[in-house]
């Protein structure tokens, strides 16, 4: 169904349980999946997000100014990222970090043409840093790297398998959407993604597929035509 994504994932999906710092464990259950995915002839861009590190917003208020704490907060995803490439180079993938803001020799810096290269070629490109600017969050760097990269869909990879009418963890009686468009979300106010990223792949536009990523296999199964999830669309 989908021949290249970007894939979000969160950076307190990295983090494990606790959903704070890097969970070894954590970080080679993705590579294997994302690996799986790849060799079977998908091409995925992945952008993480940073807060099991330093959530940007979290710094007001705490001796941060909002742009320092979001430079920080972008810093942190590079970290999650090379981690990340790490995990998947030892799964035997070429894995490629860019970056928004250039930081060689750390990572490279992004340029569209050169990440889908390495998407071409069968590796992965992580793209981190954001948007290389303060006030946007990684949801709308994810939303504007899958405009950038010609994705067929942006896979938002959650702890819950889609978008449910309140927050199933909190709410027994929630009720799973199985495909909504951009306007029935926006109406029915379900935070999917933030308004920036949101906007984004309404213009595209670029569906969203939100689903679990915790579960084994459920990125393959996505990508071969599986209902899986819940699917955003035009």
């Amino acid at each position: 169904m989908y021949k290249r994504v970007l894939l979000k994932l969160s950076g307190e999906s990295l983090g494990g349980p606790s959903g704070k710092g890097l969970d070894e464990a954590s970080l080679q259950k993705f590579a294997g999946e994302i690996a799986q995915a790849v060799r079977a002839g998908f091409q995925i861009g992945i952008v993480n997000g940073g807060g099991n590190i330093f959530r940007g917003i979290q710094g007001i208020g705490k001796g941060y100014d909002r742009v320092t704490g979001d430079r920080m907060g972008m810093l942190a995803t590079v970290i999650n990222s090379l981690a990340l490439a790490s995990a998947l180079r030892s799964e035997g993938i070429r894995a490629e970090v860019f970056t928004a803001t250039p930081m060689e020799p750390i990572a490279k810096g992004y340029v569209r043409e050169s990440a889908v290269k390495v998407l071409e070629e069968g590796g992965v490109a992580l793209i981190a840093g954001g948007t290389g600017n303060p006030f946007f969050s990684t949801d709308s760097g994810a939303a504007l790297r899958a405009l950038e990269i010609g994705a067929d869909a942006l896979l938002k990879g959650t702890r819950v398998d889609g978008v449910y009418t309140a927050d199933p963890e909190k709410d027994p009686s929630a009720v799973k959407y199985e495909e909504l468009s951009f306007d029935e979300a926006l109406i029915k106010h379900l935070k999917v993604m933030d308004e920036t990223a949101f906007a984004l792949c309404a213009q595209g536009p670029v569906p969203i597929v939100v689903f679990d990523i915790n579960r084994p296999g459920n990125l393959l199964r996505l990508l071969s035509g599986e209902e899986v999830g819940t699917r955003v669309h035009a």
